[in-house]
C-alpha cells in the first residue's frame, strides 16, 4: 500500500500528514544529490528499501509505506499483526473445541445410558431420595449454572457440613474434602470411586455451560472467598477434567490445584486437551485420589 504524493512515477509522502518529514523554511539545508533513477535532489526523496523482511512483518511494513512512516509505527502495526494471529487461532481452537465438546458428550451419553438408568434405579432403591443431586455452580467469568450429580450423600449433607468443618482435609478451608465422609452412602462411595457421579454432567457440556477439559466448576461459596489471583480460574470454561484431576485429584491442596488451572490456562490448547483426556482414562480406572 503506498501513501503520498506521486513524482515521476515514484510515490513519496505527504510532508503535510507526517510533520517528522518537514523540513521547515530557512532550516540549514544538507549538500544536494541528484539520484540517478529520478533525477530528483536526494533530499526530495526520502524514500529507502526496506530491509528483507517475512511474516506478520511483512505485512506491517507494507501497511506503513514500506518504512516511510518510521520503524517505531512498523513495530506497533507489527505487534498488532501478531495479535490479531493470535486471536484468530484461539477463535478456531474454540470453534474446534465446541466441536470435541459436543461430539464427545453426545458419544459418552448415549453410550453409558444403559448403566446410567441402572444407577438411578440403585440411587431410588437406596433410600427414596432423589435421584441426583442439584445444585449451583461458577463457570466461566463468574456465570452461574445448574450443575448435575448423581447424589452420592446422603439427603441432609449440605446442612451437615457446617458440623464438620474441623474435619475437612484441605488446611485451607474455601473447599472442603474428606477422605472417609460418614455422609456418603453405599453406593455414592462406588459412584465417587470410579468418578460415576459426574457422567450427568455431560449433559452440562451439551449445553454450553461446561467443556471437557477445563478447570472443575467450584461453588458460589467457595468464589466468595477467591483473591483476585484465584478468581483467573474462572477464565475459562469449567470442565469435567483437567491437569489436577491426572495428578492426584482430592489429594491435592487448593492452592495447588489452583496453580495447576492456572497452568492450564496459559497451555491450553487443542493437542493438550487431547493429551488430558487420554491421561483421564487411566486416572479414573485408577481411582488415585478420588473420594
Amino acid at each position: 500500500m503506498r501513501l503520498g504524493n506521486s513524482h515521476h512515477g515514484i510515490h513519496s509522502p505527504d510532508f503535510r500528514l507526517y510533520p517528522g518529514l518537514y523540513e521547515p523554511p530557512g532550516a540549514p539545508r544538507a549538500k544536494k544529490e541528484r539520484h540517478a533513477d529520478t533525477g530528483l535532489d536526494a533530499q526530495e526523496y526520502p524514500y529507502r528499501p526496506p530491509e528483507p523482511r517475512s511474516g506478520t512483518e511483512a505485512i506491517a511494513w507494507d501497511f506503513a509505506s514500506d518504512g516511510a512512516l518510521g520503524a517505531d509505527t512498523a513495530d506497533i502495526l507489527a505487534a498488532e499483526a501478531e495479535a490479531l494471529a493470535r486471536n484468530a487461532e484461539r477463535r478456531l481452537y474454540l470453534a474446534f473445541k465446541r466441536v470435541m465438546d459436543l461430539c464427545g458428550a453426545a458419544f459418552a451419553l448415549v453410550l453409558l445410558s444403559p448403566l446410567m438408568l441402572l444407577v438411578a434405579i440403585l440411587i431410588k432403591l437406596s433410600d427414596r431420595g432423589p435421584v441426583f443431586y442439584i445444585h449451583r455452580r461458577v463457570g466461566e467469568r463468574g456465570r452461574e449454572f445448574t450443575c448435575y450429580k448423581f447424589r452420592t450423600m446422603v439427603m441432609n449433607a449440605d446442612q451437615l457440613q457446617d458440623q464438620m468443618r474441623h474435619m475437612n482435609a484441605h488446611q485451607d478451608h474455601r473447599t472442603f474434602k474428606m477422605a472417609c465422609d460418614p455422609r456418603v452412602t453405599r453406593i455414592g462411595r462406588w459412584l465417587r470411586k470410579t468418578s460415576f457421579d459426574e457422567v450427568p454432567q455431560f449433559w452440562n457440556v451439551l449445553r454450553g455451560e461446561m467443556s471437557l477439559v477445563g478447570p472443575r466448576p467450584p461453588v458460589p461459596a467457595e468464589v466468595e472467598q477467591y483473591s483476585p489471583r484465584d478468581t483467573m480460574r474462572l477464565e475459562v470454561k469449567p470442565g469435567l477434567t483437567c491437569i489436577w484431576q491426572v495428578s492426584g485429584r482430592s489429594r491435592l491442596s487448593f492452592p495447588q490445584q489452583l496453580e495447576l488451572d492456572i497452568e492450564y490456562i496459559r497451555k491450553r490448547g487443542l493437542w493438550f486437551d487431547l493429551k488430558l483426556i487420554a491421561l483421564t482414562i487411566p486416572a479414573v480406572l485408577r481411582a488415585d485420589g478420588a473420594y
